[in-house]
């Protein structure tokens, strides 16, 4: 079974006034999908797509709005995602962590029947104490219900692009710290944390229930980094996560192959960890 951990649907009216959406109060949205090459999708063709590529499921979620209404909205897309394609989509719950109506609406969705809070982000100030202290009340609700929680990390280094954070490295691990106990997905290889695993003290254990996403591999890191990842972090902390449609999943399994990571490795990676993670039966 090919379970894809990380992917973005947005409802019709996100796709039909991309551009109206980009106002003032949402000026992540506007950075990442201002632009017109920047594509966004709905339900149907995520799932299209999952049969063309041979997915079996896909975890989906939408954007981190900062106005409630609009997180809303969307998060009831995913809930009629997931009711409409059961046993194909696995809805998470999105939303900006900052505002003080975050916890409400993540109570909501995850009552209405979604199965984790993710992808949030935090674009423009990276994880100060505030960041942090957000992120760990919301990661607090998710050891409660027992249900992931999937954050948006990236390299502190390297070139620029729209929606890259101003992140460091301790920013990234002090979060990690903090969320002890929580069932956490890092996105986009945890912008290289899982480096340090390598470290002799503290650092092993507490990476030891992290999991870190592929999501953009192929614009990021030589295919190289699966089987090196691999060994340093170990294959069951791995989840494929394609962040379709920005890359179609096919791409992710030519490089696992070509970079010739072991088939038991890659079975893990591609499905057997988010199996486990989602309570997903049938592998």
């Amino acid at each position: 079974m090919i379970i894809d951990a990380h992917t973005h649907i947005f409802p019709p009216e996100v796709r039909a006034d991309r551009a109206g959406f980009a106002h003032s109060e949402e000026t992540a949205y506007g950075l990442i999908y201002r632009d017109p090459g920047a594509r966004i999708i709905g339900a149907t063709e995520l799932v299209q797509t999952m049969d063309r590529e041979g997915v079996d499921i896909s975890v989906a979620f939408g954007f981190p709005w900062s106005r409630e209404e609009t997180a809303r909205r969307h998060n009831d897309y995913v809930l009629e995602a997931q009711a409409r394609f059961p046993g194909r989509i696995i809805g998470l719950a999105c939303f900006d962590p900052l505002q003080p109506w975050a916890e409400r609406e993540a109570v909501r969705a995850l009552d209405a029947g979604l199965r984790g809070l993710g992808e949030l982000a935090v674009y423009h100030g990276g994880f100060d104490r505030r960041a942090i202290e957000a992120l760990a009340g919301l990661g607090r609700l998710c050891r409660e219900r027992r249900v992931p929680l999937l954050i948006h990390v990236n390299e502190p280094i390297g070139h620029q692009y729209p929606g890259k954070a101003p992140l460091t490295l301790k920013m990234i691990y002090d979060l990690v710290q903090a969320l002890q106990g929580t069932k956490t997905i890092l996105a986009h290889w945890g912008g290289g944390l899982f480096f340090y695993n390598l470290m002799k003290k503290q650092v092993p254990e507490t990476l030891k229930h992290v999991f870190f996403d592929t999501a953009a591999s192929p614009f990021l890191y030589r295919p190289e980094i699966y089987p090196l990842a691999a060994r340093i972090i170990g294959p069951e902390s791995i989840l494929f996560g394609s962040d379709f449609p920005l890359i179609k999943p096919r791409r992710y399994f030519q490089e696992m192959a070509a970079a010739g990571l072991d088939p038991e490795a890659a079975a893990l990676i591609k499905g057997g960890n988010a199996a486990r993670l989602f309570g997903i039966k049938g592998t």
